[in-house]
Parts: C-alpha cells; sequence; structure tokens
C-alpha cells in the first residue's frame, strides 16, 4: 500500500499535460486601407513615464477602422476625452483611437472588419491619425512586430500596377498640422491685393500659434522675414526638392539645423502679406512652385 501510494504522484506527474506555452501571436492585418506611419512605438521608462505607447497611422478623418485580428469587443467608449475601442484577441488586446465605434462590447468581430471610423480629434499628430496599440496584461508591446513594419499601401492585386508615389525620394510627406484647407493651390484673386495670380502654395486655417511640423525630415535653408511670407522657413529635403512654411508667428529652427518628419520647426501665425492666422506651406521643385496636395 505504501508503495502504491509513493508511485502516485509520479504517475499524475506523466500524466498531466505539459503547461499551455504563449507562442507566437498571429500576424495583424492593417486596421486602415491606406496609411503612412508616423511616430513609431517607444515603451516609456516607468509605468507613469513619458514615452509612445503604440504606433501612429496617419490617414483622414472619417477613415474607416478595421479589426487587426478576431476577438471580442471590450471596451468602446471615451478615456480622458478621447473615443477608444479596445480588442480581446486572446493572448493579446489590441486599442484604437481615436474613433467612433460601430461596435459595441461584447460583439465578436472577424480580422479586417469596420469597427469604427477615425476622429480628426483631439488628435496628438500633426494632422488626423490612428493610434494603434497592442496590450499583453498591463504591458505595451509595439504593434509593427505583427504588422511588419515599414509604409504600405494597399493595392489591388489583379488590377493595374500602381504608379509611384509622389513625394521626397519616393515617399509622400505628411501634412505639417491640421484644420481645414482654406485656399488650395492654384489661380487665384490675392484677397489684399485684388490681382489675379497664381497661388504659389496651400493655406490651412488654424489659429495662431498652433505647432507647425516638418513634412519630412531634411535640412533647414532659409529661416528670413519678409514683406510677403512674413516669418517663414524652408526646408531642402532633397536636392531639387524643397518645402516652405510662411506667415509664422514663431521659427523653432535656425539655417543649417537637420530636422526629423514632424519635429516642430515654428508656430502658425499673420505676420507678411497675411489676412488671418494660417500657415501657408509650399512644395519647391527645382525652385518652381508645385502643389503640395500632389503630396500629401
Amino acid at each position: 500500500m505504501l508503495r502504491r501510494i509513493a508511485v502516485a504522484p509520479l504517475l499524475l506527474l506523466l500524466v498531466m499535460p505539459p503547461p499551455v506555452q504563449a507562442g507566437t501571436p498571429d500576424p495583424w492585418t492593417w486596421p486602415l486601407e491606406d496609411h503612412a506611419i508616423g511616430e513609431r512605438f517607444d515603451p516609456p521608462a516607468t509605468d507613469y513615464g513619458r514615452g509612445h505607447r503604440g504606433v501612429d497611422l496617419a490617414a483622414t478623418a472619417g477613415d474607416a477602422v478595421r479589426a487587426v485580428a478576431a476577438g471580442r469587443v471590450v471596451f468602446a467608449g471615451q478615456v480622458g476625452g478621447i473615443a477608444v475601442v479596445t480588442i480581446d484577441h486572446g493572448r493579446e488586446r489590441s486599442t484604437y483611437q481615436p474613433v467612433k465605434a460601430r461596435v459595441r462590447v461584447g460583439d465578436a468581430v472577424r480580422a479586417g472588419q469596420v469597427i469604427g471610423t477615425l476622429l480628426g480629434s483631439p488628435s496628438h499628430c500633426a494632422g488626423a491619425c490612428l493610434h494603434l496599440g497592442r496590450l499583453v496584461g498591463d504591458d505595451y508591446l509595439d504593434p509593427l512586430e505583427l504588422l511588419g513594419g515599414g509604409r504600405f499601401r494597399l493595392i489591388d492585386p489583379a488590377g493595374k500596377p500602381p504608379a509611384p508615389p509622389a513625394g521626397v525620394g519616393g515617399h509622400r510627406l505628411q501634412r505639417p498640422l491640421g484644420g481645414p484647407i482654406t485656399s488650395p493651390f492654384g489661380m487665384r484673386v490675392h484677397p489684399i491685393t485684388g490681382e489675379r495670380k497664381l497661388h504659389d502654395g496651400t493655406d490651412f486655417g488654424v489659429p495662431c500659434g498652433t505647432p507647425v511640423h516638418a513634412a519630412a525630415a531634411g535640412t533647414v535653408v532659409g529661416h528670413s522675414h519678409s514683406k510677403a511670407y512674413g516669418k517663414q522657413v524652408v526646408i531642402r529635403h532633397q536636392p531639387e526638392f524643397k518645402t516652405s512654411y510662411s506667415h509664422l508667428s514663431a521659427q523653432s529652427v535656425s539655417v543649417g539645423d537637420r530636422v526629423t518628419a514632424g519635429q516642430v520647426i515654428g508656430r502658425s501665425g499673420n505676420t507678411g502679406l497675411s489676412t488671418g492666422c494660417h500657415l501657408h506651406f509650399m512644395a519647391l521643385k527645382s525652385g518652381k512652385p508645385v502643389n503640395p496636395q500632389d503630396f500629401l
């Protein structure tokens, strides 16, 4: 009898299944049909420290937001005034903000299913963007590990090959700030002089003092204050391609400075020949103005 008791624990250990391993999570699908990656994952050093707990995907307000994987909605509401959707995928959770939910708590969703629409504000990006988070328990992880990283544009495999993306070095520019377009590139009657002439940039209507961000990485080659453009910053991105930011109230960089995409280079204003607070954003190829909206 004693012999059987001694052997029983050993038999129990032999027949028990091995502990479940976390394994490698399944790949995620992209939550937006058309996007560019903005600020990347930068985990904070402490629980309440500064950092970036996800990845930002530049997009347009009103874009459909899709579930990155199959799961169940566990939150659809507001956190600190920001609309958030959270989906539980079993081992991990994904979060989406700012998103107006089309789903409710408890709904089962499939990968690629539309779960809401992207809101334009509040946004911590220069323009509208989706902040995508990835959580295991209380720990934040890099969503790009499951998305593959890089910048992608989805195309129809049965359709025509897509044209190369316009922009600097084959890459598109990011919007220098949010706000509506109040005057596009093209011929117009100047609101002050009454002269019909080319409006050589795109105007974004924003309050004075709004941070203005570099549309791409480059070197500051212009820092001036003129009667027409007011306070202006010019950035060279490629030998023959520059962007210009005019009517600023403040300039935060100097000639020779290297800047990164999204870096604050000044603040919007009403300096120079201007009728109100806005940013006049220009793109120049070989010194000639071209339509900035072709690159955004």
